[in-house]
C-alpha cells in the first residue's frame, strides 16, 4: 500500500488539526471548551497532536451548570492535572446569584439555556476572541448549517445570513472589536466517526458512554438519569435499567439508552444500527421546540 495514503480517519484528524493551527495563528486569545464530553475528549487529542512537545496555545474552559454528570467532572480534572493545561471553571450557579437570573421550573427545567449568560460573562473576563468548540453537522439541523469558523457579534449572537464561505479550506477569522468566533473543528465528523477515533488512539472515556446499571426516571419515553436536579411529579416512575449515554449535558436534559454495549466495539455495533442521530435519542433540550438550538445559538449558545 502506498504509505502517502491516508484513510478517512487520518483525512478527518488532518482535517482538524489544521483548524486548531489556523486558530492558534489567527486569533490573540483562543480557548477549547471542556465539558468532560467524548467530543470535547476528541477535540484534547487532536490538540496534543497539533502543539505537542509544546504547551496548548489555549486554556481548557468549562462552563459549569452545577447540574453535570459527576463522571464528566471528574474526569474533566483528572485529565486537566495529566497534561499539565491550564482549566478555567466558571459556575452558572454564580451568574444566576450575580444577576438574579430567573431559574426554570417545572417538568422540563434545565440551566442549560442560562450556560449562554456564563460563557458569554467568562469570554468578557479573558477577552478571548475565539472559542473552540465540539459540535457536528451531523448532530442537529442548527449545527449542520453552521461554518466551522462561526462569527459571532458583540452580543455573542449567531446570524445565520452572515455567513462566511470556506471555499478550499480557507478560513476567514478577521473579526471586529468585540466580535469573537466559534471554531469547530470535527464539524465534518460523525459520531460514528467520533467513536472510530478513540477506538484508533486508545482513548478513555467517562464510564457513563458503556452500559451500567442507573436508576432512571421514566418520563415522555426517555430514560432520564435520577437526581435531586430533576424535578419529579407524584406519578413518577424510577427503575433500574441498564443504559448508557450517547452524549453527555446536563442531567436535567440528557437521556439515556438501553444498551448492552459494555466495550466500545458493542458501542460502535450500536451506532451502526441507529436510525436516529444521538441528540435527537437522547436531548430533551432540544425538543422543546422546532427551532430550540438554533434559538439558543442566536442568543449567544456554544
Amino acid at each position: 500500500m502506498d504509505k502517502r495514503y491516508l484513510d478517512y480517519l487520518d483525512q478527518l484528524e488532518a482535517e482538524a488539526i489544521h483548524i486548531m493551527r489556523e486558530v492558534a495563528g489567527q486569533f490573540e486569545k483562543p480557548a477549547l471548551l471542556f465539558s468532560g464530553g467524548k467530543d470535547s475528549i476528541t477535540l484534547v487529542r487532536l490538540a496534543e497532536k497539533a502543539f505537542r512537545p509544546g504547551k496548548f496555545p489555549f486554556p481548557l474552559v468549562h462552563i459549569d451548570t452545577g447540574h453535570n454528570f459527576p463522571e464528566a467532572i471528574r474526569y474533566r480534572d483528572e485529565l486537566a492535572e495529566r497534561l499539565g493545561e491550564k482549566l478555567i471553571v466558571r459556575n452558572v450557579e454564580d451568574t444566576i446569584k450575580r444577576k438574579n437570573l430567573s431559574e426554570p421550573t417545572g417538568r422540563y427545567a434545565s440551566r442549560n439555556a442560562l450556560q449562554t449568560h456564563t460563557l458569554l460573562e467568562t469570554i468578557e473576563e479573558f477577552g478571548f476572541d475565539a472559542c473552540i468548540g465540539g459540535a457536528r453537522r451531523d448532530e442537529e439541523k442548527a449545527r449542520a448549517k453552521e461554518r466551522i469558523f462561526s462569527v459571532r457579534d458583540e452580543f455573542g449572537q449567531w446570524d445565520p445570513k452572515r455567513q462566511r464561505p470556506e471555499l478550499w479550506n480557507i478560513y476567514n477569522g478577521r473579526i471586529n472589536k468585540g466580535e469573537n468566533v466559534r471554531v469547530f473543528p470535527i464539524s465534518n465528523w460523525t459520531e460514528l466517526d467520533v467513536w472510530n477515533y478513540i477506538k484508533r488512539e486508545g482513548i478513555a472515556l467517562p464510564h457513563i458512554y458503556y452500559t451500567h446499571e442507573r436508576e432512571c426516571l421514566v418520563r415522555d419515553g426517555k430514560l432520564m438519569a435520577w437526581s435531586d436536579f430533576i424535578y419529579q411529579e407524584p406519578d413518577d416512575v424510577v427503575v433500574k435499567k441498564q443504559v448508557r449515554f450517547r452524549t453527555v449535558g446536563d442531567m436535567t436534559c440528557t437521556a439515556a439508552v438501553e444498551s448492552v454495549a459494555y466495550d466500545i466495539d458493542a458501542v460502535i455495533a450500536e451506532i451502526l444500527e441507529s436510525k436516529i442521530s444521538e441528540r435527537g435519542a437522547t436531548r430533551i433540550d432540544d425538543k422543546l421546540s422546532e427551532t430550540a438550538m438554533e434559538d439558543r445559538k442566536k442568543g449567544g449558545y456554544f
